[in-house]
Formats: C-alpha cells, structure tokens, sequence
C-alpha cells in the first residue's frame, strides 16, 4: 500500500515477462492520459453509494485504498473479522476496476466439500468423475476477463494452493478430465478472517502462496472499532428493510439508539443488517423502544452509558455537570458506578464473555465480576 501511496501503478513479479512488462507500460501511459478525469473522491462516492457504509477514519483508509486501486489488476489480500463485509469490498475493487464490464464470481472455500473443490475451481469434462453428466466451466473460466474472489482462502486444501499458485504463475490450468490447457485472464481477490501468517507457520498454508496473494492488503475494521459509524449503519439497513419488506422506514427511539450503539456487535455488520430486518418486521409501531428488541439484545442493556464519541474523559465532565445541574445525589457513586460498568463490558468483549478472562484482566475475582454484573443488571 505505501508503494502505491508513493505513485507506483502496478506490480511485476520476478522473473518479468517482456510481453507483460510491454502490456503494463502501455496501461501507465493510458492511466496517466486518462487520470484527470478519474477523481479518487469520485471513485470513494461511488463506493459509499455501493452498499459499504461508513465514516470512521479505519473505514475512509479502506475506500481510499480501493481508490488508489481502481486502474490495477493487482492482487489484493483483504483481511477482516466474519461479517464486516469483506465480499462488499471485493465487489468495490472490481466494480471501480478496467474490468467492471465483465463477471465478478465469488467462491466460498469454507463452504465446499473438500472433494469437489478441484471441479469447482476449475471445471470438469464429461464422465471425469461419477456423476460428471455433462462438461462443465469451473469458476475460473466463468470468471475470465474479470475478478474471481476467493473467500476464506486460509480453508482452501493444500493440494488446491499448489494447483492455485501455478495459475497465478501461468494463466492457465486443465479442467478435470481435461487434456487441453485452459488460458484465461484473472483477477484474483481472496480473503479471510484468519491469520495466514500463522497457518503458514504451521505449515498448513503454503508460503509462497501467500507472498503472491500478499501483495496489497485491506484489512476492514470490526463494528466495534468504528462505533461512530453504528447509527449510520442501523439507519442504512432500517431503510433497506423497509424497501425490501415494502414496510414503513422505522425509527429508533433515543434510548435504544444509544443502547444498540453500545452493544459489542460481535457478528458485525452482518448482525446489524439482520437486526434491523428482524426489527422492521416484527416492531408494531413506527418507533422501536427498547422493549421492542430482542431479549438477547435487551440482555446487554446499559442504563446510562458513558461512552459518547470523542474524548471519554470530555464526555465525562459534561455527565457530571449535569447530574450536578440536575441536584442528583450521590453522584460519585453513580458516575465510578457508570465507569466500572463500561471497564466490565469492554472487558468482556474483549474476551468473548469468558468472565474468568475478564476478571484477570480487571483484577478482580470472578465472584466480585459476577456480582458486578446481577448489580448491572438488577
């Protein structure tokens, strides 16, 4: 990313080919002709209006990166948690790409039987295998002249990596059954919510695999790294309901925007968008309340939560100074009451509510967080 920062158009793996270091030249020349008229904000809209949703400054880097991008066939890594919408940003890259006029197919390699994964990459020829009726394109061949995304690539068999890394090598691959060579041209887009650093460690990821998708990462923030961004997110997916369930746009009250922003959203957008279906369809009344949302939801409520966007410490003195204008007493209690209570939730978000975890880190003992928590809750 910092090599395309510093104006680098496009990356040429050793040994260089004459034909494509010639085929590169002629694209940069082309790029530079053209690029008054392709405007990185142009192309950061065009990705906003898309369906990627977000104004957090870890999000801003990820469209400015796709920006930088749009006149390369370079091979991108894009890393982020399950749910936060890497499949979104594989689509962005392609759809601002020279490509955008041909196929975008995507394959989930987490969610292919191991046995089939050769025929689905890259086809098969009729009789090749029992059940093989018919001669069929493997999604390689679908997707030449285009983008092909592989997601959860750390998933894919090690047998398929080797035969993977000679089509990034060669352009070309044989069908299964095949006798003849396929070539193609193809942009490859692959992701994953694992470490691949450490799978190639362990020996389960091939490293020079890795090296050869490595080339420019993404890597997309969870929700719980850009809570500004919630309220824009539940807004957003609200609308989309209403159009989708040809329902009435829903309103969330003040209480409950405050609540779901709180919320650790460990499915991320995914649970976001699901939450906001479930709410348009099932809320009787155009504003939803607190009371309106699931148990599970309602289960992490937060009565007064400190945490606001900006300087906590800020957000602080301005509660005080209301409580304080309001004549409440006991108001230390309440506000170190208010601090505990956003330390325990962090840290059992941090932990994946494993309490035990939880209490190491805030040095208490599991019975005092336990505690804790009935208080919150009472």
């Amino acid at each position: 990313v910092s090599a395309y920062d510093g104006g680098a158009f496009e990356y040429l793996p050793k040994p260089f080919d004459v034909d494509e270091m010639v085929a590169q030249v002629e694209r940069a020349y082309e790029h530079n002709r053209n690029k008054a008229q392709v405007k990185e904000q142009g192309v950061i809209d065009g990705i906003s209006a898309s369906g990627i949703i977000g104004s957090a400054p870890a999000m801003q880097a990820v469209f400015r990166v796709i920006g930088r991008l749009s006149r390369s066939n370079i091979t991108v890594m894009i890393n982020g948690e399950s749910g936060t919408g890497k499949e979104l940003v594989a689509k962005a890259l392609h759809k601002h790409s020279l490509r955008k006029d041909k196929p975008f197919i995507a394959l989930n390699m987490a969610a292919i039987p191991k046995d089939l994964v050769e025929s689905e990459l890259f086809g098969h020829e009729k009789g090749a295998f029992t059940g093989a009726n018919s001669c069929r394109k493997g999604r390689f061949e679908q997707a030449d002249g285009g983008t092909l995304f592989l997601d959860e690539i750390g998933d894919m068999p090690a047998e398929m990596q080797t035969r993977l890394l000679r089509v990034l090598s060669d352009g070309e691959f044989f069908s299964v059954g095949g006798h003849q060579p396929i070539k193609v041209d193809v942009r490859i887009i692959a992701a994953t919510h694992q470490g691949l650093e450490k799978l190639v460690e362990e020996g389960l990821f091939r490293e020079d695999l890795f090296h050869r998708l490595n080339v420019v990462r993404i890597k997309i923030p969870p929700v719980r790294e850009r809570r500004e961004d919630i309220p824009l997110l539940l807004e957003y997916f609200l609308a989309k309901a209403a159009e989708r369930l040809g329902d009435d746009v829903k309103a969330l009250g003040e209480d409950t925007m405050r609540h779901l922003s709180a919320l650790p959203w460990a499915g991320n957008v995914r649970q976001i968008e699901n939450t906001c279906h479930l709410l348009t369809a099932m809320c009787p009344s155009n504003t939803i309340q607190i009371d309106d949302l699931p148990e599970e939801l309602k289960a992490e409520s937060v009565k007064q939560p400190l945490v606001v966007e900006g300087n906590w410490l800020e957000a602080a003195r301005l509660d005080i100074i209301k409580r304080l204008s309001a004549g409440e007493d006991d108001i230390a209690k309440r506000v170190v009451a208010s601090i505990e209570q956003v330390l325990i939730m962090q840290a059992l978000e941090m932990t994946k509510g494993r309490r035990q975890e939880a209490a190491k880190l805030l040095g208490l003992g599991r019975n005092t967080l336990t505690r804790k928590i009935k208080d919150f809750s009472a």
